[in-house]
Order: structure tokens, then sequence, then C-alpha cells
């Protein structure tokens, strides 16, 4: 991956872009210091849906399950069903 100081990556911006969309990431520091980096867009999107889970991962985490909170229930009793008939 190449580095870019940052006044480089605004002066060269054009350059910038074809040498990403060429030869993959770019690095952009600022006072030696690692700032951002430029992918292509294709590459973006796939890191993105990398990074996601799917529900079946989410469903089969320990993380994911929870208790139910179930209210108590008062004392009256059930009516009885009315005969329709």
């Amino acid at each position: 991956m190449n580095s870019w100081p940052v006044q480089d990556a605004k002066a060269r911006f054009s350059e910038l872009l074809e040498t990403c969309m060429k030869s993959g990431p770019q690095l952009v520091t600022k006072r030696g210091t690692d700032m951002a980096v430029l992918v292509p867009v294709r590459e973006w999107k796939r890191l993105q849906s990398a990074g996601k889970p799917s529900l079946k991962q989410l469903l089969l985490t320990p993380d994911a399950r929870g208790e139910i909170v179930v209210s108590v229930r008062g004392k009256s009793k059930r009516r009885e069903p009315v005969d329709p008939g």
C-alpha cells in the first residue's frame, strides 16, 4: 500500500484515485501519522458486507439470547366459556 502525505493527496487527487483503482488501497498521512485509506468501491462494499453478521449468526450467538419478562398473573380466576348453543 502506497503512502501519500495529505498535501500530495490534495494536489494530485486524480493520480491518487487512479493508483487506488489500479493498485488497491492507498494510505493518506498527516505529519507522518496514518489518517485515512482510499479504497475502491467494490472493495469497500465487500468489507462492509463481510463485517455484518447474518441473521443466522445473530440468532446463534449466546449474546442474542435474553430473558423474556413475564408479568405476574393476578389472583382472579378465569371465566368459564359460554356455551353458544
